[in-house]
């Protein structure tokens, strides 16, 4: 299964958590989906839901993604 990341667009109101231009993993999550917002593991290693405004969905290449993986 393919994992899915975002970049920090825009850490307006969540300076200590986000870093803008950063790499974030995203947890797939139906019901936070419907409420605009996304669930990223962020600066505390916990995940917690952000406005999905403050992201930009990157696809990125499936050997990238296995190596990824590994180190988070």
């Amino acid at each position: 299964m393919k994992n899915h990341y975002v970049i920090c667009i825009d850490n307006a109101g969540y300076d200590a958590s986000l870093e803008k231009k950063k790499l974030y993993h995203c947890i797939p999550d139906a019901a936070a989906s419907r409420h605009n917002q996304v669930r990223i593991v962020d600066e505390s290693g916990e995940d917690y839901l952000y406005p999905e405004s403050l992201f930009a969905v990157i696809e990125i290449p499936e050997a990238l993604d296995e190596v990824l993986s590994k180190v988070a």
